[in-house]
């Protein structure tokens, strides 16, 4: 029987595994499957396999047919006695495959060869570009924005979109199309019909933290450590920062020289606050760094309970707490700790009241004993 040649498209397909990395034999497997679909769809639907020749790309077409002693359905049965001139050693309830040349199908199984192998390319670069996107997770990228509106900010990245939702955008920015703006790549999914799409963040702490370690070589070095960032979007973060080093000042470092440093990266946030505090393993002093610009008096540690009891002079209570409870919120993100501050009048309060309540408790075991 004469097969149906396409040698062209076999060298196709060996540029294509030497340029794009996908390999033949996955082609070609696809290729099959697809021509199959595309004999039941213009032909009559028996039952069919296809395979083309990985070499010279002659494509076989076989009719697949069950022997049988006797035949009731010659599209998809054969006696046992014609099987045996097919395949020696045939017998009923076994398959043989007979080959033909169905008219025309040479045209149809070049189409869909192409077909094929243009929707395996496309799915091989976005795969390409899915496993190059998806390692670079936790990088800062920068994009020019195509849309913006109050539901979604999108992102031309080059070789895809990145996708910004509402709860990753930063609350007090407004972002307007064309504009070049960064953001931390949170995440990649599959979108639409298998294309990879990149989901940006700006108000993750982690963006913060990035923004550290590109702006500060000491950071990216490793020489200081970035132990945690808390974080209120467009407002105020707090980061507290550690070096092993006694002599490398971290806070400084971090700073820069009339905070210049800091000051880059307060810009890139359009001016979100960025409290640098130095991290220590004692927790009194740790807590009273987290509650900086606020003066501490006193510190006291339950660390069964993982709490702290802060007392902060009396002018002192609001900054401690800060606006709708900033401040101390932060505290407690950064640090890990269960904050409760007190002003200094209101712990004299509640130490006048605890020693009321055990002079009477006493008083009361007294004339208790008396009776």
């Amino acid at each position: 029987m004469k097969a149906i040649d396409n040698k062209e498209l076999i060298l196709a397909l060996d540029e294509l595994e030497k340029e794009k990395g996908i390999k033949k034999a996955y082609l070609l497997e696809a290729i099959d499957t697809a021509l199959v679909t595309a004999y039941k769809r213009n032909f009559d639907s028996e039952n069919v396999s296809i395979h083309m020749d990985e070499k010279t790309g002659a494509t076989h077409v076989y009719s697949v047919k069950e022997v049988v002693e006797k035949v009731e359905d010659a599209k998809t049965q054969i006696a046992e006695a014609d099987a045996k001139k097919i395949k020696r050693g045939a017998k009923v309830g076994d398959t043989v495959e007979e080959e033909i040349v169905p008219k025309d199908f040479g045209r149809i199984a070049a189409q869909t060869a192409k077909q094929v192998i243009v929707q395996k390319l496309r799915e091989a670069e976005r795969d390409i570009i899915f496993s190059e996107f998806n390692d670079r997770k936790g990088e800062i990228v920068s994009g020019i924005i195509q849309k913006a509106d109050s539901n979604i900010v999108v992102m031309d990245l080059g070789k895809l979109e990145g996708v910004m939702p509402p709860k990753e955008q930063i609350p007090t920015e407004k972002y307007h199309v064309n504009d070049k703006i960064k953001g931390y790549v949170l995440d990649v999914e599959r979108g639409a019909k298998g294309a990879p799409q990149v989901i940006v963040s700006r108000s993750n702490p982690d963006f913060v933290r990035k923004l550290l370690e590109f702006e500060i070589p000491e950071i990216y070095e490793g020489v200081i450590e970035i132990k945690s960032v808390s974080r209120d979007p467009g407002n105020r973060s707090k980061v507290a920062v550690y070096s092993p080093d006694p002599n490398i000042d971290p806070v400084g470092s971090c700073v820069g020289q009339k905070g210049v440093r800091i000051q880059n990266i307060i810009n890139e946030l359009n001016g979100e606050k960025i409290d640098v505090i130095e991290w220590n393993e004692d927790p009194s002093i740790y807590i009273v760094a987290a509650l900086l610009p606020a003066k501490i008096l006193a510190v006291d540690i339950k660390e069964e309970e993982n709490f702290a009891q802060v007392i902060v002079p009396d002018d002192q209570l609001s900054l401690a707490i800060g606006k709708a409870g900033q401040n101390v919120r932060l505290a407690v993100k950064l640090t890990g700790w269960k904050i409760d501050i007190k002003s200094e009048s209101q712990f004299r309060q509640m130490l006048e009241n605890a020693n009321n309540e055990e002079t009477e408790e006493q008083e009361t075991d007294e004339n208790t004993q008396n009776e």
